[in-house]
């Protein structure tokens, strides 16, 4: 499996996955990086197959058009709640399949209403703006609510096993990824609390 963290422009993060037996590749959060993007694609002569974004915020979908025009078979993905028009909506539960690869998605609201993240082959979580290295998704945007923010982090992400590696949407920690582990024994935000205390 190709698994790639981008940054190159501002501090969104973008991932490609793809499969190099079958060349098949999805690309999560194309953002401003586009350009870079397809120069991956290309290079390595892979079948984009997916244009999936975590949620709508346009620092995360910015590139989705650019994408789509260069790879015209791609399916854009995301969230049945989203407010844009997509080739294919999800939801909780629900698998995506990049050639052997295995991608799981787990509907996490909170940030926005239409937030996702995804378990590539039960290891990597991408977690959009949900979760990030030290800090979570911001909830005074249009659509952010902290009680579902909350659950999202609590009853969601920190089921999951230690050891799944967490890769979130932008580069706002002190490292670029981390581990649900980690993150539990370090993060401020995922210490014991209520959900009013959350909330508050």
């Amino acid at each position: 499996m190709l698994f790639k963290q981008i940054q190159r422009h501002g501090d969104n993060f973008s991932y490609l996955i793809a499969d190099q037996t079958t060349h098949e590749a999805a690309v999560v959060d194309c953002s401003y990086n586009a350009d870079e993007i397809t120069q991956i694609l290309k290079a390595q002569a892979l079948k984009l197959k997916y244009i999936i974004s975590t949620h709508g915020h346009s620092d995360h979908t910015a590139g989705n058009s650019q994408l789509k025009r260069t790879f015209s078979d791609a399916k854009t993905v995301a969230h049945k709640l989203s407010a844009f028009k997509n080739d294919l909506q999800v939801d909780d539960g629900d698998k995506l399949q990049v050639g052997k690869i295995n991608i799981d998605v787990i509907y996490t609201p909170g940030h926005t209403p239409d937030g996702i993240c995804l378990l590539v082959e039960g290891q990597k979580l991408l977690t959009g703006d949900t979760l990030f290295v030290g800090e979570c998704g911001r909830t005074d945007l249009a659509g952010g609510d902290p009680a579902k923010l909350y659950r999202s982090l609590f009853d969601v992400i920190l089921k999951l096993d230690d050891s799944v590696e967490i890769y979130p949407g932008h580069n706002y920690g002190h490292l670029p990824s981390s581990t649900v582990g980690y993150e539990h024994k370090t993060n401020y935000v995922l210490k014991p609390r209520t959900l009013s205390e959350f909330v508050d």
